[in-house]
């Protein structure tokens, strides 16, 4: 059983020197928790709900980690710094030794070689990556890897793929004309099988009647490594135009290179289209052979498979890649008040189908959301982020406590709470409160007795009789009562909540103790 404790005051007053009996009433906030001091924070190596390099009260520290009274960037143990992943090639800025270490990676104060970007061609496009992410990219298209450490910057990179002309390069083999579809340099320096330099038609396919080779239209199409897009083919196996069904029998759809905005339906997935094959990954298609699930294309036997995400849980329409934030409560959330049992989940629609991924329990993760505005319209992009609410309740000024770089907090003017003995005009809350276990443990217990507050109402009994509030008579209304209700909601699952399917617990969630004392003079 969870024991109350009341603290009582005896308040004195003097009224124009007449010493008289006064009627003193207390009011109490005990908020269903045993009122108790707020430990101080210090930088835990490791919680007890398993989280990394957290600013939390001493006691949620797991036994035998390393902890000191600072915050964490202070810290040799946890300490920011680069993160190389060694299997994906990528590296992240910022992030403490241990949080790197529990995620399989390779920490360095500074950026190690491993994290030197250089330029990988894939195909006629480019990307500003490590090597490492380079053979990665270049394994999943098929490709092989072409990289250039020399190129330092990310517009060198681009630029270095984007003037490189396209067409057909014709030359002699076995007594035949024959064909290859390639780049001008690379047709000088020799295609085929026995490096024959060749003739280049710059943006001409294979196939075009005027160049003559043994190259001829069909009705076959693939996907291209490192495309997007359906293609037709030619005989000699060439990647032509992207796939369309109309032009099959089209002389010039059959003889010049057409860029894609050239193409059938530009600004569309495509997606699942018998008649075009102008799949655009980012819209949320991409080419495959067809199946069961894509259906059939009029020609060949590939398609613009749909990867994009309809009718997912919050009732909206995601392309592939594209991830959103869910809070299981039917609430806004940041608002300072989250339901006993809530929780963020990360969403990601993947290859048309939608994926979930919960952030840590407690609301000891938030997820955030934010959007990449591209020529094909909002990007959505979402992560599961620490949520930074252990020291809210210690800033005193409306500043610090709203620093989005240091803390997930917000400002409360005219809610006033007691710390240390002092009154703020104002209170530091966070936005999206922790969960807590306040079926166990003290924890629950120190955080919401934080709301824990005295009101001290002072009466003076007139000479002739009567009494009449001198002192502190707003406590009497249920608008402080109200206040300091929400005060403790803003702290934790404390006070008067719901849980996330809205159910009222089987208690009130605070405590309300009026006290009567008289004092003789």
């Amino acid at each position: 059983m969870i024991q109350q404790i009341y603290t009582k005051f005896i308040y004195e007053i003097s009224v124009i020197g007449i010493m008289r009996k006064f009627i003193i009433l207390m009011l109490i906030f005990a908020f269903a928790f045993v009122s108790a001091q707020t430990e101080q924070t210090v930088c835990c190596e490791q919680t007890k709900s398993g989280l990394y390099c957290q600013d939390v009260p001493q006691s949620e520290c797991k036994d035998g980690v390393k902890q000191l009274p600072t915050s964490c960037q202070s810290t040799s143990y946890c300490k920011p710094g680069v993160c190389y992943d060694s299997n994906e090639g990528t590296c992240t800025e910022s992030t403490p030794q241990l949080v790197c270490n529990a995620n399989d990676g390779i920490w360095n104060e500074r950026s190690p070689a491993q994290c030197d970007l250089g330029c990988c061609v894939l195909g006629d496009q480019a990307a500003f990556v490590t090597l490492v992410r380079c053979k990665k990219l270049s394994s999943f298209l098929g490709l092989e890897t072409n990289y250039n450490s020399g190129i330092k910057s990310e517009v060198e990179c681009v630029l270095s793929v984007a003037g490189q002309e396209k067409g057909a390069c014709v030359y002699d083999f076995e007594f035949e004309r024959t064909c290859k579809l390639t780049t001008r340099s690379e047709c000088e320096k020799g295609v085929g099988e026995n490096i024959v330099k060749g003739q280049f038609f710059v943006d001409k396919l294979c196939s075009a009647e005027e160049l003559a080779t043994n190259c001829g239209p069909t009705k076959n199409t693939i996907c291209a490594p490192g495309k997007d897009e359906v293609y037709f083919t030619d005989t000699c196996g060439n990647a032509a135009n992207i796939y369309d069904a109309s032009k099959i029998n089209d002389k010039d759809y059959w003889s010049n290179i057409k860029p894609k905005l050239e193409s059938c339906n530009p600004n569309s997935a495509n997606g699942d289209s018998a008649a075009c094959g102008n799949c655009n990954y980012l819209l949320g298609s991409y080419c495959r052979d067809v199946s069961a699930d894509t259906g059939r294309a009029t020609y060949g036997d590939n398609i613009c498979a749909d990867l994009n995400c309809k009718n997912t849980q919050d009732g909206k329409s995601y392309k592939h890649g594209e991830s959103w934030c869910i809070f299981n409560d039917e609430g806004e959330t940041g608002n300072g008040i989250d339901s006993v049992g809530s929780r963020f989940f990360k969403h990601i629609c993947i290859n048309g189908k939608e994926v979930l991924e919960q952030c840590a329990d407690f609301r000891q993760e938030e997820c955030i959301q934010d959007k990449i505005e591209t020529s094909l319209g909002d990007f959505s992009q979402a992560a599961c982020r620490v949520n930074r609410w252990q020291d809210c309740i210690s800033q005193t000024d409306k500043k610090d406590c709203e620093n989005t770089d240091r803390r997930d907090c917000l400002w409360k003017a005219g809610s006033q709470i007691f710390l240390e003995g002092a009154s703020l005009e104002g209170t530091c809350l966070p936005k999206n409160p922790p969960g807590l276990k306040f079926w166990a443990g003290a924890e629950a217990q120190t955080v919401c007795a934080i709301a824990n507050a005295q009101c001290i109402v002072t009466f003076k009994k007139g000479l002739f009789g009567g009494e009449q509030c001198d002192k502190n008579c707003n406590c009497l209304n249920d608008e402080w009562k109200n206040q300091r209700a929400d005060i403790c909601l803003n702290l934790g699952d404390c006070g008067p909540n719901v849980n996330w399917i809205g159910e009222e617990g089987y208690k009130l969630g605070y405590n309300v103790s009026i006290t009567k004392y008289k004092k003789s003079s």
